[in-house]
């Protein structure tokens, strides 16, 4: 990874506790791609360092935890198998950070959208702010689709009803909705606040029992086995490979509305 891809995720490590940030503040700290790996590289290296017992995920700043993958990543879409292999990378990505040996928790203030909001659904723990705001805008920006994986760990922690919601009005929830359905564990006043109690409850969980915690993860992702992301793709492809993907971007990227055609 060049310096400057470095610098737009940050890794630092003390007392057991791995704080990975999301570094791009300027742009509401959207994911390039090789943020994602960044992030999948760090999720394995926890893997494998036994002194490390909790990773906090938090974004720069206090406009955004994360506002989804930055858009001009999708400008090279001209295949099929470019959009398989986007949804892919995400997958295993965020599999990776689902399935880390360690507890994660996503200290969340500002935009947790798109990306940001998968990555948010795949920690173990999430607190937040007032400011918080959560959603899968989708149907009013890009037209594209989340994969049948993501799909079923946003499911498993809401239900199917309000993942419908979510999707069908492009909202955004607040913390206190985050909070009402189970998406925020805590709520805090502001950034200070989040920063000092996201310490907090990670110094807690590394003094507590590794094997428990693992074996807790591990238990409770069998109870939630879900469809592969391989068993969407033709939904995959019918988005991302539609006039209105490319209106969409277009529309995003001019600060337009998007006419929609439904082709």
């Amino acid at each position: 990874m060049d310096q400057t891809s470095a610098a737009d995720l940050l890794f630092d490590l003390q007392d057991g506790i791995g704080r990975i940030t999301f570094n791009r503040p300027q742009a509401r700290n959207a994911f390039t791609f090789a943020m994602y790996e960044r992030l999948a590289q760090i999720c394995q290296e926890a893997d494998r360092d036994p002194a490390i017992k909790v990773l906090v995920l938090q974004g720069a700043g206090d406009k955004a935890f994360a506002s989804g993958t930055d858009i001009n990543q999708f400008r090279a879409f001209t295949t099929p198998q470019h959009a398989l292999d986007y949804e892919s990378r995400i997958d295993r990505v965020l599999t990776t950070l689902e399935q880390c040996r360690v507890p994660t928790i996503a200290a969340i203030t500002g935009a947790c959208t798109g990306g940001g909001a998968g990555i948010a659904a795949c920690c173990d723990l999430r607190i937040g702010t007032k400011t918080t705001r959560y959603g899968f805008p989708i149907a009013r920006t890009l037209g594209n689709c989340l994969s049948v994986s993501n799909l079923g760990r946003l499911t498993a922690l809401v239900g199917p009803a309000r993942v419908k919601d979510l999707i069908f009005t492009a909202r955004l929830l607040n913390a206190e909705e985050m909070a009402s359905v189970g998406l925020l564990n805590e709520v805090v006043e502001d950034l200070a606040a989040l920063q000092q109690r996201a310490g907090e409850l990670a110094a807690l969980i590394a003094g507590h029992a590794p094997l428990t915690l693992r074996s807790t993860k591990q238990a409770l992702a069998r109870l939630q086995r879900r469809l592969s992301r391989e068993e969407g793709e033709d939904l995959i492809l019918m988005c991302y490979m539609s006039q209105d993907f490319r209106e969409g971007l277009d529309a995003f990227l001019n600060k337009r509305q998007p006419q929609w055609r439904g082709e």
